[in-house]
Order: C-alpha cells, then structure tokens, then sequence
C-alpha cells in the first residue's frame, strides 16, 4: 500500500467526538459520584438530610417554646435547678419522639419506604418482644443489686411511698421510662442505624452508634468513663436484640424494664439521683462494686451481667429477623 492510499484510508475512518469529555461533562460525572453510588444516594447524604430534618423541626420548636436564642440560652443554664418528674420527662420525650418520627416519616416518603422498616413496626408494640424485653430488663438490674448485696454494697433501708402515691409514681415512672426507651432506641438503633448499616454493615454500624450512646450519657450529672463504657455495652445487647427480634420493641421493653427497675430499688440513673421512687436503699463500699454516684450502671458487675443476657437470648433467638437494607440491597432513590 503506497503513502498515498494510507491517507485516504486514514480519511475515511469515522471521526470521534470529544463532546464526552468535555470539561463541563467530567464536572457533572464527579459530583454525581459524591452524592450517588452505585446502590443510589449515599447513606451519609441520607443520614444528613434527617439529621437536618429533625434538627429544624425540634430545634425550631424549642426556639419558638423558650421565646427565641435569648430565652433557650437562661433556660440551658438554669436545667440543673429541675427536678426531673415523671411529668418533666415524659413531656419531653414525647415532644423529642413527635419530631424524630416526622423525620423518619419524611424520609420515608423521598425513599420509598414504610415506617416499621426502621425498627418500630406498629403491630408489633406492647406484644410478645416488648414484654421479653421488659422482664429482661428488670431481671438485669434486679440480679446486679442482689449480687452486690450479697457483697455487703446494697441496702434496701424502707419504703419511700405510702398510699396512693405508690400507685401514682410506678405507672407514672413507667409511662415516662417507655417514652424515654422509644426515643432513645429510634434516635440511635432506628433510622440513623438502618441508613449507616447500608453504607458499611449491621455491626460496623451498631459500634459506631453504640458509642455515640455511651458518648451521649457521658455528660449527665455525676456520669463517668466507666458508666459511659457499661452504656456503650448496653448499647450493643440493644443492636443484638434489634437483629434477633427484627425490631426495636424488645430493646425498648429492656430499656424500660431496666431504668423503671432502678427507680423502683431506688438507686441512680447514670448520675441520675431518684425521684419518688419506691423503695429507699443505699450503696456502700467500694466503687467499682457499687458505681458510686452514677450508680449499679458503673458497677464492674454490669457488663457481667449484660454478657450473661447476650448469651441467653442468642441461645434462645438464633434467626436473624432483621430486614436490613445492605450495602448491595435495592437502590435509595429520590423522586
């Protein structure tokens, strides 16, 4: 083949376009890759739309409550003047569930998604999972103070009610102890840990949001490293009955079984002194036995305890019923 004929083949080869590649298209392809894997919009986009979501909602109504910036601030400063009641907390945590409910229901709706996919299937509340939970829950702290009453550390001293009052504060307490449970268990083992475990996996997921719990409950009163640490355990049982059960209710059931049962002996709450509980008691002796001020959360024996509940329930609840979305599940899209 001459020179000549080389050309002219070389020219009637069709001509590539370069519209593809123009800068303009690569831009658009890149930020696309940011905000849309392969699966569809990313978990940590989604996980801060809700959290943006939730914070307008809440953050708005306490604004608007409190008569704006200058109103919230004297309010902040002044909440360790508070006596927590059965009253205080449960408004509260109503109000807190409302609003992280709307977010989740919003979020829902951009996903495609039915609201018990995060954890909290109507049907399912006060049945069968809930009370286990609850029983648990009871079982827990009453066998961690009997064995440090067996070790000299825990007195039962006298009844602290009489009459009606009995009656009033143990279902008042119990009404704001399952509040309190919802919010807490949505707020860390409901959507945010749905969205996160489809971007890295159920239990990568549960340790990072069990140490945001235990993180969250450092900054109570008279908390410390090592209740935070016995939170963080609590934390992970929790994620352990979310993927045996399927849903939220049996941790719910153990959240309150647990915080109803420490006000029922009369022992502190994370740092929390009681308020119109029960019974009147004491602990003494040394710290790690006790847990001092935070109370039988900071005792050595708690994580003994809650390994033992770990290992009885997996026993008894070997399926894994969690739904969860997964990293290779169908696609979150908006539309």
């Amino acid at each position: 083949m001459t020179i000549a004929t080389q050309f002219k083949s070389a020219e009637s080869l069709p001509v590539s376009s370069t519209d593809a590649f123009q800068p303009s298209s690569l831009l658009t392809f890149g930020l696309k890759r940011i905000f849309v894997g392969p699966h569809g919009v990313r978990a940590g986009w989604r996980l801060l739309m809700f959290l943006a979501l939730f914070a307008i909602l809440f953050g708005g109504f306490v604004l608007i409550r409190a008569g704006g910036p200058q109103g919230f601030l004297e309010k902040y400063r002044n909440q360790s003047h508070i006596t927590i009641t059965p009253l205080v907390m449960g408004g509260s945590e109503a109000i807190t569930l409302l609003f992280l409910c709307g977010a989740a229901l919003i979020m829902g709706t951009l996903e495609h998604r039915k609201f018990s996919e995060y954890g909290l299937p109507l049907r399912k509340a006060m049945g069968k999972d809930f009370w286990l939970g609850s029983f648990w829950g009871f079982l827990t702290i009453s066998g961690t103070l009997l064995t440090i009453f067996l070790l000299h550390g825990f007195r039962i001293t006298s009844l602290a009610l009489h009459g009606t009052t009995i009656v009033s504060s143990l279902v008042g307490w119990a009404i704001a102890f399952f509040l309190a449970g919802l919010v807490e268990e949505f707020l860390f083992r409901g959507y945010i840990q749905y969205t996160l475990a489809s971007g890295i996996g159920f239990w990568p997921a549960a340790f990072v949001m069990s140490a945001l719990f235990g993180l969250g409950h450092f900054f109570n009163s008279n908390e410390d490293a090592a209740g935070s640490e016995a939170v963080v355990l609590f934390g992970l049982l929790l994620c352990l009955f979310l993927r045996r059960s399927g849903n939220l209710w049996c941790a719910v059931g153990f959240h309150l079984g647990y915080d109803w049962g420490q006000m029922f002996y009369g022992v502190p709450d994370s740092g929390i002194v009681p308020y119109h509980n029960l019974l009147s008691s004491t602990l003494s002796g040394p710290r790690w036995l006790t847990g001092g001020m935070v109370g039988p959360e900071a005792s050595f024996l708690t994580p003994l305890a809650l390994l033992v509940v770990a290992v009885v329930f997996s026993r008894h609840h070997r399926e894994i019923r969690y739904q969860s979305q997964g990293p290779q599940s169908a696609p979150a899209t908006f539309s």
